[in-house]
């Protein structure tokens, strides 16, 4: 379906506004589906998110810091996250042994665990929700790129 009829809206006036719009409403449109597998298992995209970056450095522990500047959203509050995972055993915080400033968060057992359950269903969710082929996603991917310049 057209944007302009998700939306209720005559024509833009310009490609680009018309693209702007159209990026901001699909995106929305894939968290609020995507939401829906994260949602059984009491985890949002945010915490999700968090969790495959401290997978990522696994055995390594990170920072908040170092959290924050790979998340997707950045204007989410990496600490709140870390913490609920914390609440629910699913990462560890500890001092940081060289600066008593920082602190150390780890992925635990139970938060890998989750993930390798979660990986073969955000896998087919993403290839159901993308309805593209192989060669589109690789040149939506390169578009993509481009606009963030």
């Amino acid at each position: 379906m057209k944007i302009e009829e998700e939306i209720k809206q005559n024509p833009f006036k310009d490609g680009y506004t018309k693209a702007f719009v159209n990026l901001l409403f699909t995106q929305s449109y894939l968290v609020t589906r995507q939401s829906k597998i994260f949602k059984p298992h009491d985890l949002s995209p945010e915490q999700y998110n968090v969790l495959r970056i401290l997978r990522g450095q696994f055995p390594n522990p990170t920072t908040v810091s170092s959290i924050q500047e790979r998340m997707l959203n950045k204007m989410s509050n990496a600490s709140r996250l870390v913490e609920k995972l914390k609440q629910k055993g699913m990462v560890k915080r500890s001092a940081c042994p060289k600066d008593r400033r920082q602190v150390d968060i780890v992925i635990t057992k139970k938060g890998l665990e989750l993930l390798e359950l979660l990986d073969a269903e955000v896998k087919n969710f993403n290839v159901d929700t993308i309805h593209l082929d192989e060669k589109e996603v690789d040149q939506l991917n390169t578009l993509l790129d481009k606009l963030r310049g």
